[in-house]
């Protein structure tokens, strides 16, 4: 009898150890979840839409250096539709900001010198001009002199599919940075680079051989911001 009576609270032990180890095993999982939920609603707090010219400025910014932003000229579409000058600035740079009515985000900050080349591109665009048009007229005018593209001057755009950022770091969600490199009438033979891209990452020339040849750098592909 004692012999039973011994193999019943032995069996009743094991049965309230497993119940508990289960339990405690349930409760880690629901902390796990519960704490993984609440940092991924923390991360989505801090991420708004671009509405407001500020957010324009703000996100339209991370093109440029960042030594440079707070004296940077930012210039684009407002949310009203208007092309404007969106912040005054007198570095060396000129920052064009994502334009709000179309998809994705796309901002680019270039040198100052290339802003009549520029400032041509869309004048000729808001004439109602095809890229092939605008390519041809820009060849002639620059072969002429009349605008002029600085050897070595840098184009950084800043570029992505969505269009939430980080309030506090004014990133925008899983946006990279490209560059481009002016290089007029350079070609593969004269400076060294092939004419299509070898790897993610590696520099390559694009348009050769014309005013509009220019140095290309695009971003690894799994990169992290």
């Amino acid at each position: 009898m004692k012999n039973l009576i011994a193999l019943f609270l032995f069996t009743v032990l094991i049965i309230s150890c497993n119940s508990s180890d289960k339990t405690k095993t349930t409760d880690t999982e629901v902390l796990k979840t519960e704490t993984a939920t609440k940092v991924v609603s923390e991360i989505e707090k801090k991420l708004k839409p671009i509405s407001t010219d500020e957010d324009l400025i703000a996100t339209a910014l991370m093109a440029a250096p960042a030594e440079s932003r707070a004296t940077t000229k930012v210039i684009g579409y407002n949310m009203a539709g208007e092309f404007v000058t969106l912040k005054e600035g007198d570095s060396e740079y000129i920052v064009l900001a994502d334009d709000p009515k179309k998809d994705g985000f796309n901002a680019a900050c270039y040198h100052k010198d290339l802003d009549p080349f520029m400032a041509r591109g869309r004048a000729l665009r808001a004439e109602g001009k095809s890229a092939d048009e605008i390519f041809a007229i820009r060849e002639a005018e620059v072969k002429s002199g009349k605008i002029n593209i600085t050897q070595g001057s840098a184009l950084h755009i800043y570029y992505g599919q969505n269009t939430m950022y980080d309030v506090e770091t004014s990133k925008v969600d899983g946006a990279k940075l490209r560059y481009v490199i002016y290089t007029p009438f350079a070609t593969s033979a004269s400076i060294g680079l092939p004419e299509t891209p070898t790897a993610p990452n590696h520099p390559w020339i694009m348009n050769p051989g014309t005013h509009r040849a220019h140095i290309m750098i695009s971003p690894l592909a799994n990169e992290v911001e």
